[in-house]
């Protein structure tokens, strides 16, 4: 804004009886604007970023793992090997559950053999992200009678140095430990 239009705005006030105070160096003011010279300084610009990193890193931090406690992971498949197992039992079938270090999934003896299971909740699952530890091969089979009897089965699930194991009994008890 010019001189001559800022001059003309205080007239028209003072008309009115509104009296504008003067701002000036010799009253203890500074002018509010910035020249296109003044930008910020290499201080503000630090502060600001290590403000950024702190909240990035606190958030990053809060949030939770997308693939679940590794606990959780053993006990939801624990919870399928005994539906699987009540399965066998009900439906008068054997069940069988087989484990790799990669996932797991069920199958059910029928009249021409064994067919995998598909349909929830046998269908074939990943261990999101963990390792299973089983048998010498890397792959183990189990198999449900229609008593709930099956063979006894040791596994370990193992993700980020953290280690579950889940126990099958010969009894068909099924165990998750730490």
């Amino acid at each position: 804004m010019s001189r001559a239009v800022e001059h003309g705005a205080r007239k028209r006030l003072a008309e009115h009886g509104f009296a504008s105070p003067r701002r000036s160096a010799e009253h203890g003011f500074r002018s509010l604007r910035r020249s296109a010279e003044h930008g910020f300084t290499l201080v503000e610009l630090m502060v600001v970023i290590a403000i950024i990193g702190l909240l990035t890193g606190a958030v990053v931090l809060a949030m939770p793992d997308p693939r679940g406690d590794l606990r959780d992971q053993a006990e939801r498949f624990a919870a399928r090997v005994r539906a699987a197992q009540d399965a066998a039992v009900i439906e008068a079938h054997e069940m069988a559950l087989w484990v790799t270090a990669d996932g797991y999934g069920f199958e059910r003896r029928e009249r021409r053999g064994w067919r995998r299971l598909d349909e929830r909740p046998f269908d074939d699952r990943d261990w999101e992200g963990a390792q299973a530890i089983v048998g010498d091969a890397g792959r183990a089979r189990v198999i449900f009678d229609t008593t709930g009897l099956s063979e006894p089965l040791d596994l370990a699930l193992v993700r980020n140095g953290t280690r579950v194991t889940v126990h099958i009994d010969a009894d068909g008890t099924i165990d998750v430990g730490s």
